[in-house]
C-alpha cells in the first residue's frame, strides 16, 4: 500500500478536537506529532470520524490547512467538487489538478517534473527543516465535499497520483458528511485498496458547548454574566437551530457588546480591583443611576431608617457602600461555582438526572429561582439518601477534588468538613463489616415470619451507623446549597455584570426573514427614507416601487388571484401617479411598459415566495402568506 489518504467524516470541529486533546495552546508540534507518523511510515493513514451535521466545517479546515502549513508542509491544498467537476481526460488530469492546487504556493505552471521546483522551495520554516532534509515534505489535499466529486475523477487522480508516491508522497483529507462506506461505494476496490485509513473520534457539539461553558460562562474569573433568560436563548439557538459553537460564541460577543452599550454601569464589570477604583471615581449620574437598580433599591430597604437617608442622599457613602458590594459580588461568584460544580457532580449520575444532565441546566436553575423549593431537588435529595456507601464516597472525593482548586476561605473549610466526612465514612467500613457478620444467623421460617412483623409493626426504623452519617452529610450538602447557590438577581448590583435583554438577543440572533420582508415591502419609506413615500394607514403610494405596490393590491385578494384584475388594480394606481383623471377613458389603460413591469413585479413576488402558479386556472395565481403587516 503505497498511497496515504487522510480521512475526516463530516464536517466537525477539528481545531476544537485538537484543543480538546492539547489544551488550549496549540502547539505546532503537536500537529506534526500527530501527522509525522503518516508522512513517513507508508502504511498508517487516518480517517477521523467528527460527526454530522455541524455548520463549522469552513473553520475547521482553515484552521487544518494553517496547522498542516505551519507544523508539517507548506503544500497544503484545498478544492471543492465545484472546481474539479470538468476534469475528464487521464493523460491530462494530474497536470490540470497539480495546476490547479499548487496555485498557492508555487504561482507557475507545473508538469511532472513538479517535484524539482518542489526541492527548490526556499520559504521553509524551522521546524520543517528536519523533513526537507529527508526530501519526504507531502503534498496534503483536503477534499471539503467528498461525495459530491465525480467518482470517475477522484478514481483516475488516485491512480495517477499513486505512480508517483516514490518521488512526490500524497496525504489525502476527505471531507465525509454521512458514514465511512462511502468511500467504498463510491471508490472500486482497486482504488479503495490504495488508501490505509485510520480512524478517530471528535467531540460532539454539545461537549465543545459544555467546555464553553466551564471555560467562560462557569467561571469566577469572567466578570461579565448572563441572565437565565439569555442564556436559555442561545441554548435553544444552538440546539434547534445550527449547533455551531462559533455561532454560540458570536452570540455571547454581541450580548457583552449589546451590555457593555446599553448599561452605563458596566464601567464596574471588570476585575476587583480595577471595579474598586472605578467605583471610587464614579460621576454623579452614575451614582444616581445605582440608586435607581431595583437590587440596589432592595437592599436600601433592609437597611434600617438612617442608613436608608444616608444612601438616598449622600454620594460618597453610596461610592463606599458600592465597593463593599462590588466585594460581595465577586465573592458570591467564588463560592456559588465550586459548589454548582459539586451539586451537579452529585446529581448527574442520578437516574432520570432529576437536576438536568448538564450542568448549564443546573445552572439556569439556581440563577433562576430558589433551586430547594423545587419539586426536582427533593426527588434528587430523596436518591442521594439512598445511594450506596462506595457511591456516596466517590461522590464526595468527587467534590473535594473540586474545591481544592477555590482560593476563598469558606470553600476551604467545606473542604475540612468534607474531608473529615469522608474519613469517618472510610473508617465506619471495617465496623460495618464486623456488625453485618454479627446480625446475619442462621434461622428458620418460623423465626424469620416473627422477626419480619415486628420490624413491620415498628413506627420508626431504627437506623445503623452509616446510614446516620449519610444523613449528616446529605443535609450538610443542602446546607450549603441554600447559602451558596441564591439566585444572582439577589445579589445586591447585579445588574453591573449580568445581562439580561433576552428579548433584544432573541431579535437580533434568531430574525423572521419573511417579517422582515413584509414590514419592508409594506412601509418603504422606514428602508428609503423618502418623504414621498409617506402614506396613511390603508393607502397605497403611487410613488412607491412597483414591487411594494403589487404587494399591497395582493395583501387585498384572496387565495386565487386573477393576473388581469391585479393587472388592472396596478395601472390604476400608476395612472394617479401620472395625474390622470380617473373618470377618463385613459385611466385604467396600460401600455407595453407597464406590463412589463407588472410581470416583473410579479416574477419578484413569486421570487420571495409570496405566490405561485397555480394549475386550477391558468389565468390566476395562488396565494401563499397570509397575516401580512
Amino acid at each position: 500500500k503505497n498511497l496515504k489518504c487522510v480521512g475526516f467524516e463530516g464536517t466537525g470541529q477539528y481545531y476544537s478536537n485538537l484543543k480538546s486533546r492539547y489544551g488550549n495552546n496549540i502547539d505546532t508540534c503537536n500537529i506534526a506529532q500527530l501527522l509525522a507518523p503518516s508522512i513517513i511510515d507508508l502504511s498508517k493513514t487516518f480517517y477521523c470520524h467528527l460527526g454530522v451535521n455541524v455548520p463549522d466545517h469552513a473553520m475547521t479546515f482553515r484552521s487544518l490547512c494553517n496547522l498542516l502549513q505551519d507544523s508539517v508542509t507548506p503544500f497544503v491544498v484545498s478544492v471543492h467538487a465545484k472546481e474539479c467537476a470538468g476534469v475528464c481526460k487521464q493523460n491530462e488530469m494530474l497536470i490540470s489538478y497539480l495546476k490547479s492546487f499548487f496555485t498557492l504556493v508555487c504561482q507557475a505552471t507545473l508538469t511532472i517534473r513538479i517535484i524539482d521546483l518542489l526541492q527548490k522551495c526556499t520559504q521553509v520554516s524551522p521546524k520543517r527543516k528536519e523533513n526537507l532534509a529527508k526530501n519526504d515534505l507531502p503534498v496534503v489535499v483536503i477534499f471539503k465535499d467528498f461525495e459530491a466529486f465525480n467518482s470517475q475523477v477522484l478514481q483516475d487522480f488516485i491512480l495517477i497520483c499513486s505512480r508517483y508516491t516514490q518521488e512526490l508522497p500524497f496525504v489525502f483529507i476527505f471531507g465525509i458528511a454521512t458514514s465511512p462506506s462511502a468511500i467504498q461505494h463510491r471508490l472500486p476496490h482497486s482504488v479503495s485498496s490504495l488508501l490505509c485509513i485510520e480512524v478517530f473520534h471528535s467531540l460532539s457539539c454539545t461537549q465543545h458547548l459544555a467546555s464553553v461553558f466551564d471555560k467562560l460562562i462557569l467561571n469566577s474569573q469572567f466578570p461579565f454574566k448572563l441572565s437565565s433568560r439569555v442564556i436559555q436563548v442561545l441554548v435553544g439557538i444552538f440546539l434547534y437551530h445550527d449547533f455551531s459553537v462559533q455561532n454560540f460564541v458570536k452570540g455571547l460577543q454581541f450580548s457583552m457588546l449589546e451590555h457593555f452599550n446599553s448599561q452605563p454601569l458596566s464601567v464596574l464589570c471588570c476585575q476587583k480591583h480595577e471595579a474598586l477604583l472605578s467605583a471610587k471615581i464614579l460621576s454623579k449620574q452614575n451614582v444616581e443611576r445605582i440608586r435607581h437598580l431595583p437590587s440596589f433599591m432592595r437592599y436600601v430597604e433592609t437597611q434600617e431608617p438612617q442608613e436608608q437617608v444616608r444612601l438616598l442622599t449622600n454620594d460618597e457613602h453610596v461610592k463606599e457602600v458600592c465597593q463593599k458590594l462590588l466585594k460581595n459580588l465577586h465573592t458570591y461568584h467564588k463560592n456559588y461555582y465550586p459548589i454548582l460544580q459539586c451539586l451537579h457532580s452529585l446529581t448527574s449520575s442520578l437516574p432520570k438526572f432529576p437536576l438536568g444532565k448538564h450542568i448549564r441546566e443546573l445552572h439556569v436553575s439556581c440563577i433562576e429561582k430558589n433551586l430547594w423549593e423545587t419539586e426536582e431537588y427533593d426527588s434528587a435529595l430523596q436518591l442521594l439518601r439512598i445511594l450506596a456507601k462506595d457511591e456516596l464516597v466517590a461522590a464526595l472525593r468527587s467534590c473535594a477534588e473540586i474545591l481544592k482548586s477555590a482560593n476563598t476561605k469558606r470553600m476551604q473549610n467545606v473542604l475540612q468538613q468534607l474531608e473529615d466526612f469522608l474519613g469517618r465514612l472510610e473508617a465506619l467500613q471495617g465496623k460495618s463489616d464486623s456488625v453485618s457478620k454479627m446480625e446475619y444467623q442462621r434461622t428458620d421460617l418460623f423465626q424469620l415470619q416473627k422477626t419480619l412483623l415486628e420490624k413491620e409493626s415498628r413506627r420508626t426504623k431504627r437506623m445503623n451507623p452509616f446510614e446516620v452519617l449519610r444523613s449528616q452529610v446529605i443535609d450538610f450538602i443542602d446546607s450549603l446549597v441554600r447559602e451558596y447557590l441564591t439566585p444572582a438577581e439577589f445579589q445586591p448590583l447585579n445588574e453591573v455584570c449580568y445581562y439580561s435583554s433576552s428579548g433584544v438577543l432573541r431579535q437580533r440572533l434568531n430574525v423572521t426573514p419573511r417579517t422582515s420582508i413584509q414590514a419592508a415591502l409594506t412601509h418603504p419609506f422606514y428602508y428609503l427614507k423618502n418623504e414621498s413615500l409617506k402614506t396613511n394607514t390603508g393607502t397605497i403610494s403611487s410613488a412607491a416601487p412597483d414591487l411594494c405596490i403589487v404587494y399591497k393590491l395582493h395583501l387585498e385578494c384572496g387565495r386565487l388571484i386573477n393576473l388581469y384584475d391585479w393587472l388592472e388594480a396596478y395601472v390604476t394606481v400608476m395612472s394617479a401617479a401620472e395625474d390622470q383623471d380617473t373618470n377618463s377613458e385613459e385611466c385604467g389603460k396600460f401600455d407595453s411598459l407597464k406590463h412589463a413591469r407588472f410581470i416583473q413585479a410579479v416574477s419578484e413576488m413569486e421570487f420571495l415566495g409570496f405566490v405561485k402558479s397555480t394549475k386550477q386556472k391558468t389565468d390566476h395565481v395562488a396565494r401563499l402568506t397570509w397575516g401580512g403587516c
